[in-house]
């Protein structure tokens, strides 16, 4: 049973991702992927390091698991993540087949579940997930506002 404490302890995890991003030069995003109340995979943030536009934490968690489990359909999982996902994010959450997303701070330029655009429950695409919004909300913004104010100092 998913309880506010467990979504909660899965984005500390997240924000311990977004943290080692931060340290590698990276926008400190991190994602955890859960299923059956165990880690199969994680990201952070890397298309700075990796010179991958692609190297989102959501994406990057996304590869692992389908790696770990030898699917690339991902159902019953839950992608904690510390920044609500982007366009693209959000499209491969739909095309994994994961089953729900628990974001942080929302993203008010580009958020695709539901913020600007909302792409992981539009009926046009072939799968929808849950949405949790705001789980660590204040902890998750801080984090990324911080990194930004010191980038531009």
């Amino acid at each position: 049973m998913v309880t506010v404490a467990t979504d909660e302890i899965w984005m500390r995890h997240a924000l311990d991702l977004a943290r080692a991003a931060e340290a590698a030069g990276e926008v400190p995003v991190g994602a955890v992927l859960v299923y059956k109340d165990q880690v199969i995979a994680t990201g952070a943030n890397a298309p700075i390091g990796s010179h991958d536009p692609t190297a989102h934490a959501e994406i990057r968690a996304l590869r692992a698991a389908g790696k770990t489990t030898g699917n690339y359909r991902l159902t019953g999982s839950t992608l904690y993540v510390t920044l609500e996902p982007c366009p693209m994010c959000a499209g491969a959450l739909v095309n994994a087949r994961v089953s729900r997303l628990v974001y942080g701070a929302a993203d008010l330029r580009v958020g695709a579940a539901g913020t600007v655009f909302d792409i992981v429950r539009a009926p046009e695409v072939n799968h929808r997930l849950e949405v949790t919004a705001g789980v660590l909300e204040s902890a998750c913004r801080e984090l990324l506002q911080a990194f930004f104010r010191q980038k531009r100092g």
